[in-house]
């Protein structure tokens, strides 16, 4: 018993001190994610749109008052314009998904006007929006049903072969117990 709990004990101060040494580490990363587009990256906004959905990306790869061209040519969208704004150094532009555009990831790139500069993001085409919940209709396809199902002549031959079942096994047991054998 003193065993058990010193073992159980033991593991219990373990993980604490794991998590209380993991926990710095986290604050940390998260405390230091910033709220903008790093350098070097293209954002994506939505990251999964539906086929004709607009799409917003944005980068600061381009310095303060540079804008950039914008390919979507993967899924279908062609060339967009990315403009500059006053918004921490941003280029920023927009592009509609071809309604004809199948589901997949596609890479969308934004070359940068000045310089040579090339960022680039992903696009998640979906079928549905991803906030869309599907509800179920009509009744699930589960075997004959019950009694009252819609077939009655199936209905009728599954109690018929309870009946059966039923009768055979009353009358092995009845064998049985006056010794007749079996």
């Amino acid at each position: 018993m003193r065993r058990t709990a010193r073992l159980l004990t033991g593991t219990a101060l373990a993980v604490g001190t794991a998590a209380l040494a993991a926990a710095p580490a986290y604050g940390s990363a998260t405390a230091a994610r910033p709220l903008r587009a790093p350098t070097g990256t293209l954002e994506v906004y939505p990251s999964t749109a539906i086929p004709g959905g607009q799409v917003t990306v944005n980068t600061a790869a381009c310095g303060d008052k540079s804008g950039a061209t914008g390919d979507a040519g993967a899924v279908g969208a062609g060339v967009f314009t990315l403009a500059p704004t006053t918004h921490q150094g941003e280029a920023i532009g927009q592009f509609q998904v071809p309604p004809s555009a199948q589901p997949g990831t596609y890479e969308i790139v934004a070359k940068c006007a000045e310089g040579s500069a090339q960022v680039v993001g992903d696009l998640v085409v979906a079928l549905g929006a991803a906030h869309e919940q599907v509800q179920p209709r009509g009744s699930l396809k589960t075997g004959v049903g019950g009694a009252l199902g819609p077939d009655p002549v199936q209905t009728a031959a599954g109690v018929t072969a309870l009946a059966v079942a039923a009768a055979g096994g009353t009358w092995l047991l009845h064998r049985r117990a006056r010794g007749d054998g079996i």
